[in-house]
This record gives structure tokens, C-alpha cells and sequence, in this order.
């Protein structure tokens, strides 16, 4: 467990974890100060009031001087590990840890159930929680959903568990942080404008099984490409799902049905049908989420309750409504290549896409196949517009639009009944 009584502590960066951190610092006896980039005046207000609880705070810019005085730093996820005050501070042989580490350190060995990947982490990680309530456990949902875990800690409750959602950021400062069950969903590419690779990207999630022994859990994909390399290197038991062929020890699907071949907790969950969040990434996403809530202790009626009655997430291939014959479905959360290939797979009607905003150094060609076979007209927003349209465009009817209202109004002229 940390000792951060009296020392000087910098936080770096003021998001919500940041500021989380900030106050579980202070309530454990650091001298704090905290450094965003932005100017004092455009930080959240909770960043602002940090100044009435004794946190000093640097904005507008990060003095070298501070990161190499301090005794540790906590990072914000949303910062880079290699900026140059960083790197220079750790020459200097500052410890750099981020705010899971820093919760996790405090948690009081209650124990975790870990959830990341590039695509699904939000739905799997509600889904797990809610299966283990129908046991009737207490159990904390948070970590990169929402809630940090350091304001977790700082609340004082007393869960039975915790399922956290982890980022590939968070998950690069880690130090001693084990889950008791550990949740890979997938890899595909993503926030390359941040990794100098795909290796390096891969590396950060694979971190979510670094400190797990023999009696802790690995649940992975068995269909994604880096299963069985992973696996070798994997300290815990590892339980795998699989949408594409008989798993030994884990989830898969026979017969229309979702079963479990886990030790001492084999049989069949429920009907394929039967689970209300439809698309072949939600069926990924219910399967690891059985098999994470299976080895907590709930029993199969319980998963498969939980599975019939969970409407699913808002922006997660979400159905917003049907207008003359036509479904539109908000599935704003799908910011890379990946997660459209997994919603596009899951539609036999014609699409209308809209597509673009930021461009994170995506590769779009892998969406070739999908836009031929199933996107009758390509509607492209913001910066990534032009890029997309150079790996897409020749594919089907293709056109720009100014806005997101724009773009939904050119939809709404084009679609006809069963799109």
C-alpha cells in the first residue's frame, strides 16, 4: 500500500480522474499539486475548487521543475506517457503511476473484475455488473465508464466487488494492479495518432494480465488472432468464448444456444433469440460477460435472466426510432474500423451510413467487403471525410455533408421503407 503521507505529489492532467485523484491524495496526506495545459479559467469547475482543499495548481502550462521535484506523479489517462516533462522526470527516477494504480493501491483487496478492449468494454462491463446484482452481491461499475475508482475509494462504500472498465491508457501505468478476473473482448486498431504501433497498442492491453497468478482468470476471444500467443504467456486460469467454434473450457454456441463448457459450471445459458442486444459484437459481448459472471458464482439463470432483460447502452448500435418504414440507430460509439465491421456484420437490410468526425490514423480499407455487400449510400462528415472517401468511395454512392443534422436530413431523403 502506498505511504503518501507529506509527499509532494503532482497530478497531471484535470479530467474527472485527475481530479478524483487529487482529492484521494489529499484525504491520504499528500502535498498535492496538480498541471493541466489549459488555462485555469476553461477547467472544469470541480478542477477550480481544487485550489479551496489545498491543492496548488499549474495551468496554461507543465514547469519541468515541478515533475522533477516531486516524489511521485499520478498520470491522467488522457495524457501521454512520453511528453518531455515525463520522460524527463523518470530519467530522474520519479515513480509515474496513473489513477487506477493509485485506487487500486487503496482498495482494500476488494476484489476486481477487469474488462478492456478495442471495442464492446462499456456493454460488457454493465452487463457483468448487472448479472452479479441478480445474485444479489453488492458490486461497483466504473473505472473508463464513468466513475473513477479513486472516487470510488474516496466514498467509502464497502462493495463485495468492483468491474472496471480500463482503457489501453489507463492500463499503460500500472504496477501491481491484479485483477481477480481479467476480460480481453478484442484488438483492432485504434488511437494510432497515440501509439508509434499496433505492437505497442496490442502490448497495452495485454498489460490487463501482467500481475495475475495461478486461481485468477484470463477470459479471452478465442476467434481474434492473438488467442493462442497470449495465452501461453497468461500466469491465471484462462476461460475462452468463442462465436466460431466448440470451446473446452469456456463459452461458445451450439445449436442456436449460448453454453458453457467451464468447469463446474457447464450447460446451456439460453437461446441465441432470447438476448435482447442484438449484433454478432453484442453476442461477443454477452458470452465473455456469462463467462466472467459464471466464474464470480451466479448461476446460469441468473446470466440468462439478466441477458433477456438488459436493453443494452445509449450510442451502442442504439434504435432511436422507426419513421416511415425506416430504422435509425445511434452507434456513435463506434469510432473505429473495428467496431463498424462488427455492426455492419450484424445487419441484413440496406444501410445508410454516416461516418466520419476524427481521424485517429485509421487504416479503412478492412471495411471494404462490408461497405460493397451492405451500404447503399456513404454519408461523410468532418476532418476524416476526405480520407474515407479516397478508401471507400468508389464502393457505393458516396457524398459529404456539412454537419451531423445535414447528414441525417440527406439520410432521411434517400432511405426508403427497410432501411
Amino acid at each position: 500500500m502506498l505511504n503518501l503521507k507529506d509527499k509532494k505529489v503532482l497530478v497531471v492532467g484535470l479530467g474527472k480522474s485527475g481530479i478524483a485523484a487529487s482529492h484521494l491524495l489529499l484525504r491520504n496526506g499528500a502535498i498535492v499539486t496538480a498541471t493541466d495545459s489549459r488555462q485555469f479559467d476553461v477547467l472544469p469547475q470541480a478542477a477550480q475548487e481544487l485550489v479551496n482543499s489545498g491543492v496548488t495548481i499549474e495551468a496554461g502550462k507543465h514547469t519541468p521543475e515541478t515533475f522533477l521535484l516531486s516524489d511521485l506523479i499520478v498520470l491522467s489517462p488522457g495524457v501521454p506517457a512520453d511528453i518531455s516533462e515525463l520522460k524527463k522526470a523518470k530519467e530522474r527516477g520519479v515513480r509515474i503511476i496513473g489513477e487506477v494504480e493509485l485506487a487500486y493501491q487503496l482498495l482494500n483487496n476488494i476484489p476486481l473484475i477487469a474488462v478492456t478492449g478495442s471495442n464492446g468494454k462499456s456493454t460488457t462491463t454493465t452487463l457483468i455488473g448487472e448479472m452479479i446484482k441478480a445474485k444479489g452481491d453488492s458490486v461497483f461499475i466504473g473505472g473508463n465508464l464513468g466513475t473513477p475508482l479513486s472516487e470510488y475509494v474516496l466514498s467509502g462504500s464497502k462493495s463485495g466487488c468492483v468491474v472496471a472498465e480500463l482503457s489501453s491508457f489507463q492500463l499503460e501505468t500500472i504496477e501491481e494492479f491484479r485483477p481477480f478476473i481479467s476480460v480481453l473482448l478484442n484488438i483492432s486498431p485504434d488511437h494510432l495518432d497515440r501509439y508509434h504501433s499496433m505492437k505497442e497498442y496490442e502490448d497495452a492491453k495485454f498489460r490487463v494480465f501482467e500481475n495475475q497468478k495461478k486461481g485468477d482468470f484470463a477470459i479471452i476471444n478465442g476467434d481474434e488472432y492473438w488467442s493462442a500467443d497470449i495465452t501461453k504467456k497468461i500466469k491465471g486460469d484462462v476461460v475462452t468464448f468463442s462465436r466460431k467454434r466448440m470451446i473446452e473450457n469456456g463459452i461458445c454456441l451450439e445449436n442456436g444456444c449460448v453454453i458453457s463448457t467451464i468447469e463446474n459450471h457447464s450447460g446451456k445459458i439460453c437461446e441465441i433469440s432470447q438476448i435482447r442486444i442484438k449484433g454478432v459484437h453484442n453476442l461477443e459481448n454477452s458470452m465473455a460477460a456469462a463467462a466472467a459472471s459464471l466464474l464470480w458464482g451466479c448461476s446460469p439463470e441468473m446470466v440468462a435472466h439478466t441477458l433477456r432483460e438488459f436493453k443494452g447502452l445509449e450510442h451502442r448500435l442504439e434504435f432511436v426510432r422507426e419513421v416511415n418504414g425506416v430504422k435509425y440507430l445511434n452507434d456513435s460509439k463506434g469510432t473505429n474500423v473495428g467496431a463498424v465491421i462488427k455492426s455492419l456484420e450484424g445487419f441484413s437490410e440496406p444501410v445508410l451510413l454516416i461516418a466520419g468526425g476524427r481521424d485517429k490514423g485509421s487504416d479503412f480499407s478492412p471495411l471494404r467487403p462490408l461497405i460493397k455487400l451492405k451500404v447503399k449510400k456513404l454519408i461523410l462528415i468532418g476532418e476524416a471525410r476526405e480520407k474515407i472517401r479516397a478508401a471507400l468511395g468508389d464502393l457505393t454512392s458516396t457524398v459529404y455533408a456539412d454537419s451531423l443534422e445535414d447528414a441525417v436530413q440527406i439520410a432521411e431523403r434517400e432511405a426508403v421503407k427497410g432501411d
